[in-house]
C-alpha cells in the first residue's frame, strides 16, 4: 500500500529523478520504496509524510480515500454547485502540461513577471496547478526564497467561455483568483484574463492582466522558458505577450 501511495503522490511532478531530489532521496532507493522492495526508515518516512502533506496512514489506506469527509467544493453541499466546475474541466478545453504566464507585477507597476506553472489531472478527475514565485517578489516582501516557500498550488475549474484558477502558497492566508479566456491563434494555444489578489483596498493594485502560453507536455521547451522567468521590462517582453497585455493601458 504504501509503494503504491507513492507511485500516486509521484505523479504531481515531471520526473522521479526531480522528485528524489527535492525529497534528498536516492533515485535508486526511492524507486525501491515505490515498487515495495524497501521501507524507509522513521526519519525518512517522517520527511515524506511532510513533503507530501499525508499522515502515516499512506501506510495502511489508499492516498486518494484519505480525507474524503473533508472535502469542500465536491463535498454534498457544494458538489452540484461550486463543485460541478472542478470534476468536469476537460483535456480539449484546458490541456495538462507547462504553460508560460505574463503580467504586470503588483509590487512595481513598472514591471512585468514571467513565470511557469505545470497543469496536471488528479486520479478523481479534478485538475491542478502548481508553480513558485519569482525570487525577486519573495525579497522584496520580506519572505524566504526557499523552494517551499516560493512554491504555489491550485485547483483548477471550468466556466462556459474559460477557465478559473485559485491559488496560494503553502499554508498562506491570501490567495489570488485568475480567469482566462482561450484566444484565436496559429496554434490555438494562448489565454488572456486576469488575476485579481485577495489583499486590502490601498496604494497597490489588485487586479491585472494575466497571458497563458501552452508549452505543451515536453519538458524541453519548459526548461527553456524557465531561463527567462522573473521580473522583466516591457521591452523584453514576448511581442505577442505584450500585444495581449496591452501594455499601454491599465486594467478596467
Amino acid at each position: 500500500m504504501f509503494g503504491a501511495n507513492l507511485r500516486h503522490l509521484a505523479l504531481q511532478y515531471p520526473s522521479i529523478s526531480e522528485l528524489s531530489r527535492r525529497l534528498g532521496i536516492n533515485r535508486t532507493q526511492f524507486n525501491r520504496y515505490m515498487s515495495g522492495e524497501s521501507f524507509p526508515r522513521p526519519d525518512v518516512l517522517d520527511r515524506i509524510c511532510c513533503f507530501f502533506d499525508v499522515d502515516a496512514r499512506i501506510l495502511l489506506e489508499p492516498v486518494d480515500t484519505l480525507g474524503k469527509q473533508g472535502k469542500i467544493l465536491t463535498g454534498p453541499f457544494l458538489a452540484d454547485f461550486l463543485g460541478h466546475g472542478f470534476q468536469n474541466l476537460s483535456e480539449q478545453l484546458f490541456a495538462s502540461g507547462f504553460y508560460r504566464f505574463t503580467r504586470r507585477s503588483f509590487i512595481n507597476a513598472d514591471s512585468f513577471v514571467v513565470g511557469l506553472v505545470h497543469v496536471f489531472r488528479g486520479e478523481s478527475g479534478e485538475t491542478y496547478i502548481k508553480g513558485f514565485e519569482a525570487k525577486e517578489a519573495m525579497r522584496h516582501q520580506g519572505l524566504p526564497e526557499d523552494p517551499a516557500s516560493r512554491e504555489f498550488r491550485g485547483v483548477v475549474s471550468c466556466h462556459e467561455d474559460g477557465v478559473a484558477f485559485l491559488i496560494s502558497r503553502r499554508r498562506s492566508m491570501t490567495y489570488s483568483f485568475n480567469y482566462l479566456a482561450r484566444v484565436a491563434s496559429l496554434e490555438n494555444n494562448f489565454w488572456v484574463g486576469y488575476v485579481a489578489r485577495t489583499v486590502r483596498e490601498g496604494g497597490d493594485e489588485r487586479v491585472t492582466r494575466m497571458v497563458y502560453e501552452y508549452l505543451g507536455r515536453d519538458l524541453a521547451p519548459a526548461i527553456s522558458a524557465a531561463r527567462g522567468t522573473g521580473f522583466v521590462s516591457e521591452d523584453q517582453l514576448l511581442p505577442y505577450h505584450r500585444r495581449l497585455l496591452r501594455t499601454k493601458e491599465r486594467f478596467n
